[in-house]
């Protein structure tokens, strides 16, 4: 083994599953190999359910994504009322100025 096989460390990122050389000193990767690719589907029929599956998960997320902003709306609407009701039975003070604390 040379003497620069033994200062690198070969490692697999957790996140893609490449393989890594890294220099521990330099703090660098050597050398990247992509990890190899999954099959792709080969059944048409196969491939075909699958993309209307997904439309009808992307669907089903458009709407609950709707419903969220409409709660949203609903809970801003609320807390303004609530803070709308709560300024207008406080008191109407002037506000100190930084000349009247001389």
């Amino acid at each position: 083994m040379s003497e620069e096989a033994k200062q690198t460390i070969e490692l697999t990122c957790p996140s893609c599953q490449a393989k890594l050389t890294v220099d521990p000193a330099l703090g660098a990767v050597l050398h990247h190999e992509l990890p190899p690719k999954a099959a792709s589907v080969t059944d048409l029929k196969a491939a075909a359910e699958e993309l209307k599956g997904e439309a009808g998960r992307r669907e089903a997320r458009f709407k609950e994504s709707m419903e969220a902003e409409k709660e949203k709306a609903k809970l801003l609407e609320r807390k303004f009322k609530e803070l709308l009701k709560k300024a207008k039975d406080e008191p109407i003070a002037k506000p100190t100025r930084d000349i009247d604390l001389d």
